[in-house]
Formats: structure tokens, C-alpha cells, sequence
């Protein structure tokens, strides 16, 4: 993928991995919508200020009617609300899931037309080790973040007659505000992380594994628990 000529909507880029990921692409050429639910608190001076909230379908609507010009949608946007499955409020688990699962399909659902319209182009969804590896202590997340890598595997699928690839994007706890309650040393810093997504998007890689701890769950995903 030629980012000089890529025109990219990112969810979420007003702060953490998002913002990291609209920088760089900036850096590397490319036109930069930055998304976020309060479109004042994108800072990157060279970035687009786009309103996006991926759990309001009126935010998204408007949005894709705003970025008619994209070839890249980065769906990074996402919550942890650190809820058990058994004990925790039933209300955390379905906002999980609408977030991660129904929120981030309505969005592409939004943006696939636009890039077909373009040529096509490509899709990168942001997803975690979670998706491989399910701690209790996390399980809506956990729960969210598998059913949205399955969604991932038939999207490229679908998507793929209509010239539009799709990556994912693995990787472990990031030194960001989600994760302020992991040690340091278990975080990544999410600017290599962004390089390492991005030098993926170039290669046009189907699957992106940032971490070794993601490398690790994926080889080990039929070991005994």
C-alpha cells in the first residue's frame, strides 16, 4: 500500500495507539481524518477533526458522508471495562459487545462502499491478544475481542471482490490510558507498535502480530488452559 495516496479515517485517534497510527501515516504521506467522539480533542495539527462515534449510527452515517474520499479505515476505537462474566454488571458485557462486535461492523459497513467507490483500498481492525487469550478478570473484553477477529476472517472474505483487503492487527497491553492498571513492564510502547501496523499495511499482510506475548498465544492457542 502507496501511503502517499492513501486517504485514511482512523476511530479513536485522538489519543493512545489511534493517535500514534494518525501521526505516522501523516509522516508517511498520507490524508489523515482523525476520529474521535469529541472531535476538539484531536491535537494533530495536519489531521482532519472527524466526528466519529462507532456506537452511534447517526455519527457514522455522517461521517462516511463527510470522508468520501478514504482507501484506508483504521477501526481502532474500543473500551475495557474489566468485567467478569458470571459476576459483573450484565450491562458492561452488552456494552462490550456493542462496542467491539456491532459497533465496529455498522462502521465498516459505512466505509467498505465509500472505498469500493474509491478503487478500494483496505481495512485494518485493531483487535488484541485478548482475542487468543481469555483472563477471567477480562472477559467481556476477551468475549468482544474473539467474536471481532471472527468478524475480521469473513470480512476479508466478503470483501475481497470488491478489491478491499483487510488486516488484523494482534498485539499484547499497550503503555496507554486502557492498560494504566498493567505493570510496565508488560506494556509496549504503542508508537512501535503503530510503525510495525503500518510497515504491515504496506506489505499488505493479512494478519499483523506486534508483540511477542501475541506470538506466543497464537502458537499456543490449543495448549491445555
Amino acid at each position: 500500500m502507496d501511503f502517499t495516496n492513501t486517504v485514511a479515517v482512523i476511530s479513536g485517534a485522538n489519543r493512545g495507539l489511534g493517535r500514534h497510527l494518525a501521526a505516522q501515516l501523516i509522516e508517511r504521506g498520507a490524508k489523515v481524518y482523525a476520529g474521535a467522539r469529541n472531535p476538539a480533542s484531536v491535537d494533530l495539527p495536519d489531521a482532519i477533526p472527524l466526528q466519529l462515534d462507532i456506537t452511534d449510527p447517526t455519527s457514522i452515517q455522517r461521517a462516511s458522508e463527510i470522508a468520501t474520499d478514504a482507501t484506508l479505515f483504521i477501526s481502532n476505537a474500543g473500551i475495557d471495562t474489566r468485567t467478569r462474566l458470571l459476576d459483573g454488571p450484565f450491562e458492561n458485557i452488552r456494552r462490550e459487545i456493542e462496542t467491539h462486535l456491532f459497533g465496529t461492523l455498522t462502521t465498516l459497513r459505512a466505509f467498505a462502499p465509500v472505498i469500493e467507490r474509491n478503487g478500494g483500498g483496505r481495512i485494518l481492525n485493531v483487535l488484541s491478544v485478548l482475542s487468543w487469550r481469555h483472563p477471567s478478570k477480562h472477559g467481556a473484553y476477551s468475549v468482544a475481542k474473539t467474536a471481532e477477529w471472527a468478524m475480521t476472517d469473513v470480512l476479508r472474505e466478503e470483501l475481497a471482490e470488491k478489491g478491499i483487503g483487510v488486516s488484523a492487527l494482534h498485539v499484547g497491553y499497550l503503555d496507554t490510558d486502557m492498560a494504566a492498571d498493567i505493570p510496565a513492564g508488560q506494556k509496549q510502547d504503542p508508537a512501535i507498535v503503530a510503525k510495525a501496523a503500518l510497515d504491515g499495511l504496506a506489505e499488505g499482510a493479512n494478519e499483523i502480530i506486534a508483540d511477542d506475548f501475541s506470538r506466543w498465544a497464537k502458537e499456543n492457542l490449543s495448549a491445555a488452559k
